[in-house]
């Protein structure tokens, strides 16, 4: 595009927040950038029955952002507030729309998000392959770390994981004790961490459940939450965890063992036949155990961090996420 047409487009932008009317079209969006820039043969069928627009607005409508021309919702992006910890995503702009400077305008609204939470670590998924997208985040202070594998396996059935309980099967009041359980868990990998708002999106929505591993004293030897079939962020016939981390120390690494046990048993139970899960490749006994089970990588990212600092992702952590 000529720079004067560019100048002018990008001058058009505006900048709102996302609200529901707008979702439909967000989500079509998302879904042809994708698939556009990663060469589906249908760009608008990419990531099938799988949701993160809907899923993540309603999880948090004050920290999703639209970008409008004319009036028309031509981009989208979502902040995700986990305590110290902030990350984005999905940022995508329709084809017809890129190179016009409509990823900066929306990066500044997630940015004042970070800032008025006060989150201490940020961070984003990108494509480690693409000097455009790693160029636009570092302009922002993100500096690309380790790459992110997102791993998955055929579920197979195998034995009861003892002390697996379901937030879902909580009382009310249980899961007010729940949440401060996984609140010390979460604080003891990365001082801040919080996966509170996870955990209630997932049960509020329908979206799947959150498992927690019962230690031998009263805390949580680990936590996994965890996003099931059509209509979540894993898809058709898939469990997908979005988190999951056990508590650090001696035996961390049988932990998260058991909680892959767990995850697989909850997949089972749910009659889904894959399990999604990524991690962080600093995490390295993490990744090298899940790869031990049958995990193999089907997608693959680079994390990138703001400071430039490990955060949770160094190789004492049993950490599942991908940012994405």
């Amino acid at each position: 595009m000529p720079s004067a047409k560019r100048t002018s487009a990008a001058a058009s932008v505006r900048v709102r927040p996302l609200v529901e009317p707008d979702l439909d079209r967000a989500d079509e969006i998302f879904r042809v950038a994708f698939g556009t820039f990663l060469g589906a043969p249908e760009p608008e069928k990419f990531f099938g029955s799988a949701d993160y627009v809907h899923t993540r607005w309603a999880a948090d409508p004050h920290a999703a952002f639209a970008a409008t021309v004319d009036g028309e919702v031509v981009g989208s992006n979502f902040a995700a507030d986990w305590g110290s910890v902030g990350f984005f995503g999905p940022l995508t702009i329709h084809p017809d729309r890129w190179d016009q400077g409509i990823g900066r305008r929306l990066m500044e609204p997630v940015m004042a998000c970070f800032d008025t939470w006060g989150s201490r670590h940020r961070g984003l998924f990108t494509f480690s392959h693409s000097p455009k997208h790693l160029e636009l985040y570092r302009r922002y202070g993100f500096w690309p770390r380790f790459l992110t594998a997102v791993m998955r396996k055929q579920v197979t059935a195998g034995a009861a994981v003892p002390g697996r309980v379901l937030y879902g099967a909580l009382t009310a009041a249980e899961r007010t004790d729940a949440l401060g359980l996984g609140r010390a868990l979460t604080g003891a990998v990365y001082e801040g961490l919080s996966l509170d708002r996870e955990i209630v999106a997932v049960q509020e929505q329908g979206l799947g459940d959150t498992l927690l591993l019962e230690g031998a004293g009263s805390g949580l030897d680990g936590l996994a939450v965890c996003h099931c079939g059509a209509g979540s962020e894993a898809g058709e016939d898939v469990c997908f965890v979005k988190f999951g981390a056990v508590r650090p120390g001696p035996d961390a690494a049988d932990r998260f063992e058991r909680l892959l046990d767990a995850c697989e048993q909850l997949a089972a139970e749910k009659g889904l036949g894959q399990l999604d899960a990524g991690v962080n490749l600093a995490r390295r006994d993490a990744y090298e155990r899940m790869a031990a089970r049958g995990f193999r990588t089907g997608l693959q990212g680079v994390a990138m961090h703001q400071p430039d600092e490990p955060g949770y992702s160094h190789p004492d952590a049993y950490v599942i996420d991908d940012w994405r």
